[in-house]
């Protein structure tokens, strides 16, 4: 077999880069891109700027630039060698929000991330005009929301993009986009693997929009599916990712994708009847449709796969990052008390506490609403600890309202799919809170009862999944499904959970009380 050493010297290795929520990440497979040769990381936050939160573009760039240069060092300590040349490259990122540039490729406004909510009106308006659910934070709803309140840069947009499109595009001066990121700024019509012609054309032909400069269309990126080409890294994208100038131009380009798309690769979720999960500062299932819905649901997003497959999509704004507060609080009592403990050993600690609690979490009902829940129809987050004063108010049982409380939004959507009647023969699911074996993962096989597979390269997340998009791309291989199965997990291990039939008792008490309960959340964001 070719030493790892070998591949990367020979500029053999691909590499993928995500832009997730709390962490920017680098990873390089090998040949064989089940073989991670090197991980590398920057942390970062978003922020609010005037009431919507944002990233700095400055901050993309200086990140990116950490993770590469993070991975660098972990390359040359692992393997002993420089790495300056990849055979190919991906870039992943947070789907969905509003980039607008105009003709001078200057931003327009602030970038504006899923998280907001503020498109209320907007998503209203083009559901009942495309007749499909539209959501808060897809690109054409945040689109149409700026043109509603006559915002003053809505005249010079020429362009808009997600976060993964932009990045791209400065990489390889492509306006494209991968057709499952490309699903969240509009519509996809499947067979003709683009955006929807027709409804195109009723947004075009509304009032509202003789505002823009030119049709919908030439203001979107192209639309690429798993396998195109995308261009190739420029020189002056290289010195972007790495400024030291160690990392030469020239590798193949995937199209870009979110990261829905690159967690269904990493799953191996693509092929009708599978789906996955995935757990991070949001949380979202997608199931690959045999079919098309019945009905129009404001709990399911329509959007696809990387090649342009149907998906159904239930996406919670609010995932892991109360659960991380609660976990970085006893972390830092145990710092306190004289025992140092790295975050996982927390995690570990706490989720194992968690399995000796009641099956309901002794009465105890947590929301972890950091940010409003369209779904639920919330529409600012607070997030909430609350109990009666008979709840059995115990460690154990307040981490497990948490682990719960996780998995709660996500529940209501998925008995949603469930009424659609979807059948799904596998459920696997990915994110780091998944480390601590058989207990997140039990957990969440109570609340969508389903078995839940979770595979060991799950905590590797979309990173990896962005960089097996790009070494497809650079293979001889034209199936992507295929690909999966014979190459990437051809031996691959994984744990699956059936649901315990005492949680699923449990879990339904608990979410008896989360329903009712919702109504807390409206009051306290009044409140408060």
């Amino acid at each position: 077999m070719t030493q790892p050493a070998d591949i990367i010297t020979s500029g053999g290795a691909s590499l993928g880069i995500e832009l997730g929520s709390t962490r920017i990440k680098a990873c390089l497979v090998g040949e064989n891109p089940s073989e991670v040769l090197a991980v590398g990381g920057f942390e970062w936050e978003n922020q609010l700027v005037d009431g919507l939160w944002s990233y700095d573009l400055d901050e993309v760039w200086r990140g990116l630039a950490a993770a590469v240069s993070d991975l660098r060092e972990q390359v040359k300590t692992a393997h002993g060698v420089e790495l300056n040349s990849v055979r190919s490259l991906g870039v992943s990122a947070m789907m969905h929000g509003y980039l607008a540039f105009d003709s001078d490729d200057q931003l327009l406004v602030p970038f504006r991330t899923w998280r907001n909510t503020n498109t209320g009106d907007a998503a209203a308006q083009l559901t009942e005009l495309f007749g499909v659910n539209i959501p808060l934070r897809w690109s054409i709803a945040h689109l149409q929301q700026v043109i509603l309140e006559g915002a003053e840069h809505v005249s010079n947009i020429a362009f808009v993009t997600t976060l993964a499109g932009y990045v791209h595009w400065k990489l390889t001066g492509e306006r494209v986009l991968g057709i499952g990121d490309a699903s969240g700024m509009f519509p996809i019509n499947t067979a003709t693997r683009d955006y929807d012609a027709a409804m195109i054309k009723a947004f075009d032909a509304l009032e509202s929009s003789s505002v823009l400069c030119c049709s919908l269309r030439e203001l979107m990126p192209k639309v690429l599916v798993a396998g195109d080409s995308a261009g190739l890294l420029t020189a002056e994208g290289a010195k972007l990712l790495d400024p030291s100038g160690g990392l030469q131009p020239g590798a193949l380009m995937c199209p870009p994708e979110g990261d829905a798309g690159t967690g269904m690769v990493a799953t191996n979720a693509v092929a009708p009847r599978t789906g996955n999960i995935s757990a991070g500062t949001s949380i979202f299932a997608m199931a690959v449709l045999e079919r098309p819905l019945n009905e129009v649901h404001h709990e399911l997003d329509v959007v696809t796969t990387p090649l342009g497959d149907t998906v159904a999509m239930v996406h919670c704004n609010n995932g892991a990052s109360e659960l991380a507060a609660w976990v970085g609080m006893f972390r830092r009592f145990a710092e306190i008390a004289g025992t140092s403990h790295d975050a996982d050993q927390v995690y570990d600690l706490l989720f194992t506490e968690a399995l000796t609690g009641s099956s309901d979490a002794g009465g105890l009902v947590a929301y972890n609403y950091l940010a409003g829940e369209p779904i639920t129809g919330v529409g600012e987050g607070r997030p909430l600890f609350v109990r009666t004063p008979d709840s059995e108010f115990t460690l154990s049982n307040a981490i497990r309202a948490q682990l719960y409380g996780v998995f709660g939004t996500l529940s209501i959507g998925m008995a949603v799919l469930d009424e659609e009647g979807v059948g799904l023969d596998r459920m696997s699911a990915h994110g780091g809170m998944f480390r601590t074996a058989g207990v997140a993962q039990r957990f969440l096989a109570a609340a969508i009862n389903a078995p839940v597979s979770v595979a060991e390269s799950a905590s590797e997340g979309g990173a990896w999944g962005i960089a097996v998009l790009a070494a497809f791309s650079a293979s001889e291989h034209t199936e992507l499904a295929r690909y999966l199965d014979e190459v990437v997990f051809s031996d691959s291990r994984s744990h699956t959970v059936e649901p315990n039939p005492d949680d699923l008792a449990g879990y339904a008490r608990f979410m008896e009380r989360y329903r009712a309960g919702l109504a807390i959340e409206s009051s306290a964001a009044a409140a408060l």
